[in-house]
């Protein structure tokens, strides 16, 4: 191959780079412990070059690793420059300000040799199932309560293991098979992404990534300057109340479309939190760029090129710009939100593009009994810790329903109740579409789950609940009507906060009612042959037809054109 790379030589050089990154991620989550990587791909797997500039993600994954991770490369190379890595080193951290965000999050770093010359490196993430301290709480007041601290260091070393830090996490985690296992998953993912790229770079006779990395990156950093021009020009602001900790959070953003670049900062947002929902930078500018790249351009590929076009900016000691020692543990509650925020100041500037509020933030299940925790003192007790993975519903589009049951923007899977059920002594006796709990609209807001949880063996089990949406809703759009706030309760009756640990009483069962996504456009615009259908297929009540979208119906369950015409004129 010439030193000078053609067009269709570019077309599939990168064809192949994605498959060899598709191929890590996979490997992740086929040799991972956790259920968190192999169910519900919450994992983070790219290639990058010798600068620290990410080429390609794989499509596995979800936006706040990937696009964390996408700078968190550098941050390795400064304190590990290029010159000195050797064949068979690997690098590893947690740290929140240089990783993904928080603790739980493992990233690990490869250099990939050809010939004796590094050639790119690897990185991958996953979050594990416990880093020791309280644990998978909110309740933590600084990043010292959550767990064990792993700062850029090497985790092999020419090919041999650090045992002295794999015996540290043993001896620090509740979970040490897991956790242990799920480090030795992100060595493989990364070591197999390196062998298909030595494979791909002999089949084409590459001695180096840099000219294709940068055409992958020049062209990337084109597709999305083209769009952003030829978008109106101009400022907007947006914010949104969601419920916090100790108090209501206000997220507030500009977003300023200038030249070449989208521009978004956050300047009015609510200060730290005394609790563990505090948000990295990192973390902030992972779910901007996405939220907005997913709006304006997502058929372009997602690299340095496209992620440099956007601009994130937030004061310091704000809730999104939580400097250390600022505990973290639960950023995903403000991350996830941020999307909604951006979509706001869009909507003026772009109508009829972005969708309404949606949950967002993930409902994740984390249950637990142990020794002093639940009450449940004693060898007889089994102890057990889980995270499963579970989301409300989405918002409306302009011209569709919001989808059900979806986490959007996080894009992680729902773990099956029946893997929860197999490694845990707890049961699932209902997961259903929470009817009615979509917000009204000319396109309707997804709907939530409900969840019915118990522990087979009649003793207690706790919760570490961390989520949004239970006092401020999810808003419609453009005279959608809002989605329903999701709650905890007990089958017994009695109501439970939505963050902070709490335990479910022995033989009662723990009641899920998940939000819902608002709606868009107003709700008597809506088919009535479609507001029937949601009636047939139990998505909303008959009374829910009549009073929020003027839709009456026939015995039949069929629209009544009169009487639908007379309520609609009514209003």
């Amino acid at each position: 191959m010439s030193n000078t790379l053609g067009e269709i030589e570019i077309q599939i050089l990168w064809n192949r780079l994605l498959s060899v990154v598709e191929e890590q991620a996979q490997t992740l989550v086929r040799t991972a412990f956790s259920t968190a990587a192999r169910e519900a791909g919450d994992i983070s797997a790219g290639v990058f070059d010798m600068q620290g500039r990410m080429l390609a993600q794989a499509v596995t994954g979800t936006p706040g690793h990937i696009n964390s991770m996408a700078r968190a490369v550098v941050h390795f190379l400064n304190d590990f420059p290029a010159e000195t890595l050797k064949d068979g080193d690997v690098l590893i951290t947690n740290d929140p300000w240089k990783g993904t965000g928080h603790l739980f999050d493992l990233t690990v770093v490869t250099p990939i040799f050809l010939d004796g010359q590094a050639v790119a490196l690897f990185a991958s993430t996953t979050h594990v199932v416990d880093i020791g301290g309280l644990g998978v709480s909110a309740e933590g007041r600084q990043i010292y309560h959550e767990g064990l601290y792993i700062p850029l260091m090497y985790l092999v070393r020419e090919g041999r293991m650090n045992e002295d830090l794999i015996g540290m996490v043993r001896a620090n985690v509740r979970e040490p098979v897991q956790v242990v296992g799920d480090i030795y998953a992100l060595i493989a993912c990364n070591e197999k992404g390196g062998v298909r790229l030595v494979e791909m770079m002999r089949e084409y006779h590459l001695t180096d990534l840099q000219e294709l990395g940068e055409q992958v990156i020049a062209r990337s950093r084109r597709a999305m300057a083209d769009v952003i021009a030829k978008l109106p020009q101009g400022r907007w602001s947006a914010s949104m109340t969601i419920d916090g900790f100790e108090a209501p959070v206000t997220l507030a953003a500009t977003l300023t479309i200038a030249g070449d670049r989208v521009l978004v900062d956050f300047t009015g947002t609510s200060g730290l939190s005394r609790y563990a929902i505090n948000c990295p930078i990192c973390y902030t500018e992972a779910y901007t760029s996405f939220g907005v790249k997913a709006a304006l351009a997502p058929w372009i590929p997602n690299n340095t090129g496209t992620l440099d076009a956007v601009i994130v900016t937030a004061p310091e000691n704000t809730i999104v710009n939580a400097p250390h020692p600022a505990a973290v543990y639960a950023r995903s509650v403000i991350g996830h939100m941020l999307p909604d925020v951006v979509y706001g100041c869009l909507d003026q500037a772009i109508p009829d593009l972005v969708p309404a509020e949606g949950t967002s933030s993930l409902w994740n299940l984390s249950l637990l009994a142990g020794h002093g925790l639940t009450g449940t003192e004693g060898s007889a007790i089994r102890s057990f810790n889980v995270t499963t993975f579970h989301s409300g519903g989405a918002g409306a589009r302009p011209k569709q329903d919001g989808l059900s049951a979806t986490p959007f923007p996080s894009g992680v899977r729902n773990v099956p109740v029946e893997i929860t059920e197999a490694i845990t002594p707890l049961v699932v006796w209902r997961k259903e579409l929470r009817q009615g709990s979509g917000g009204a609209g000319r396109q309707r807001g997804g709907l939530g789950q409900r969840m019915e949880i118990a522990n087979r063996e009649g003793t207690a089990f706790g919760i570490q609940a961390r989520f949004e949406r239970g006092e401020y809703p999810a808003r419609g759009r453009h005279g959608g009507a809002p989605g329903a706030t999701g709650s905890l309760s007990l089958g017994s009756g009695g109501a439970m906060k939505v963050k902070g640990f709490q335990v479910i009483p022995a033989g009662d069962r723990l009641i899920v009612e998940m939000p819902g996504g608002g709606g868009y456009g107003d709700p008597f615009g809506r088919d009535p042959a479609q507001v029937a259908r949601d009636v047939r297929f139990g998505l909303i009540a008959p009374e829910q037809a009549r009073a929020q979208y003027g839709v009456a119906l026939t015995a039949a369950g069929e629209p009544d054109a009169e009487a639908t015409a007379r309520l609609r004129a009514a209003r």
